[in-house]
């Protein structure tokens, strides 16, 4: 059985809370923990970054800030969590080891954001490490890693394939303020370089973009690992 790390954007899971994807990636969620060890770590998103903005309104310092996003996340993941029911470990890991014995029972394990100043992306890259991971996936709202923001240059290139140093010196500028919006931080690069956990990232807002690349390994997205080689299917 192998198995896989999701680092699941909040703003892919809910995109607002009336707009949640959920009925979408449960179903999904499911079918790969049939034949897999799943561990889903997901995001704040958009309703992270509303909390933030308005405690910052008040002067509240970014380490509150932080925190307040944490438990924005540990929400949305038991909010997952709970549709997924028995799927499911019913309780929210609020660490690594946590999640590690949790996942002793042989169901899907979710959680949340851990430590102040640390991305659910790095919660997702360390535990890929510390569980021995085939592979990670970040699911976000691009459909891979680029040379700009593809939001803002027409003109961006995605990367078919990095290597973790790649990765590393590409993301080395992002933007560490609490509910920073980047695809993957300084943090989680580092990590998966140190690691050499194989990391996928692509578009997550169609849920059966993922089951397509676990299963058939055709996806549209960038891979990071150290030699050009075949990830998925797994």
């Amino acid at each position: 059985m192998k198995t896989l790390v999701l680092s699941l954007g909040g703003s892919i899971l809910f995109p607002s809370l009336e707009k949640n994807t959920l009925s979408s990636y449960v179903p999904v969620l499911k079918a790969l923990a049939a034949k897999h060890r799943i561990f889903v770590v997901v995001g704040g998103g958009g309703e992270a970054r509303r909390y933030i903005e308005a405690a910052r309104k008040h002067s509240v310092d970014d380490g509150t800030c932080d925190e307040i996003g944490i438990l924005v996340t540990r929400l949305n993941a038991t909010m997952l969590c709970a549709a997924l029911g028995d799927a499911a470990y019913p309780r929210i890991p609020v660490n690594q080891t946590e999640a590690m014995e949790a996942s002793l029972s042989g169901k899907i394990v979710v959680m949340g954001g851990i430590t102040p100043g640390q991305t659910t992306d790095a919660v997702a890259a360390v535990l890929a490490e510390r569980v021995h991971a085939d592979a990670m996936i970040n699911l976000t709202s691009v459909d891979g890693i680029y040379d700009k923001d593809p939001k803002k240059y027409k003109n961006a290139k995605r990367y078919d394939h990095l290597t973790p140093a790649d990765l590393v010196e590409t993301v080395g500028k992002g933007d560490l303020k609490a509910g920073a919006n980047n695809v993957i931080d300084l943090v989680a690069a580092k990590v998966t370089a140190r690691s050499r956990v194989p990391l996928i990232v692509f578009d997550g807002r169609d849920a059966g973009n993922l089951l397509q690349a676990v299963r058939t390994g055709v996806f549209s997205g960038t891979t990071i690992s150290l030699k050009k080689k075949k990830i998925l299917p797994l």
